[in-house]
């Protein structure tokens, strides 16, 4: 190569250099919640969405690049939250994620006073107070008032992504850790089952009392009338709710007397 097509050659490449350098790694720092969120996106709400994904325990790199690890990750996030499923973060969607997800450093479980034991309403149906706690029916036998009761002491906690299947004391519980949790106050479980278990759990058809729904990738149960689940954390910052949500795509079963 000529010393002149050499010159050429460095002058290109440096160039190339200082353009490169000219072009910013990321998008203008955005606030979280301000604007969708989609592949191929950058930026500092990107970065914040990987930390909540990653509190609630999905394998994403938090480095502010909406790539295809990160779009999985939020699709069964979506799927969870009961949001559609298609791995854009809406405005609305980023607000039900963070309330859904406490952030990495948030504080450990949280564990307030529930309602005393012998509180019970009128009738077979149980109620949640406006503290988001479930009151048993007067009429439950005492395996579901058990179950309510375990319910409430986590009722409150975060959701964390397998959260309960270490340890039956935890910071947090996920989806099935959290139906494992109230179950075994009554005997009903031995040890904490996945979601995908729990289709398999127990007799086929829903119970008198407790109901699971569950499938492989959530679970969920109805006792005394009123739905335990971790999605419902996210609208009420509760676990338990009287309003239901559609069975479809999950497979029905309940404990045996139950």
């Amino acid at each position: 190569m000529s010393s002149g097509a050499a010159r050429t050659t460095l002058a290109a490449i440096a160039a190339a250099a200082v353009l490169g350098a000219a072009v910013p790694a990321s998008a203008p720092a955005a606030r979280y919640e301000t604007r969708t969120l989609a592949a191929g996106m950058r930026g500092n709400d990107v970065k914040v969405l990987q930390r909540y994904l990653a509190a609630a325990g999905h394998r994403v790199v938090v480095d502010g690049a909406f790539g295809r690890r990160t779009a999985r990750a939020l699709r069964l996030t979506e799927r969870q939250l009961e949001l559609r499923v298609d791995g854009v973060a809406t405005r609305r969607e980023q607000r039900r994620i963070r309330v859904a997800v406490r952030p990495p450093g948030g504080g450990g479980a949280v564990y307030e006073a529930a309602p005393a034991p012998t509180e019970t309403v009128p009738g077979k149906v149980g109620s949640v107070g406006a503290d988001g706690f479930a009151i048993p029916p007067a009429g439950a036998p005492a395996a579901v008032r058990r179950v309510i009761a375990a319910g409430n002491e986590i009722a409150k906690t975060p959701y964390k992504w397998g959260g309960g299947h270490q340890s039956w004391t935890d910071t947090g519980y996920d989806c099935s850790g959290s139906v494992s949790y109230a179950l075994r106050a009554a005997g009903l479980v031995d040890f904490p089952m996945v979601s995908g278990a729990f289709a398999q759990w127990g007799e086929r058809g829903p119970g008198r009392w407790i109901t699971v729904y569950a499938n492989a990738g959530h679970v969920y149960m109805v006792v005394a009338g009123l739905r335990f689940d971790t999605s419902a954390r996210s609208r009420t910052g509760s676990r338990w709710t009287a309003e239901q949500r559609s069975p479809d795509g999950f497979a029905v079963t309940h404990p045996a007397g139950l």
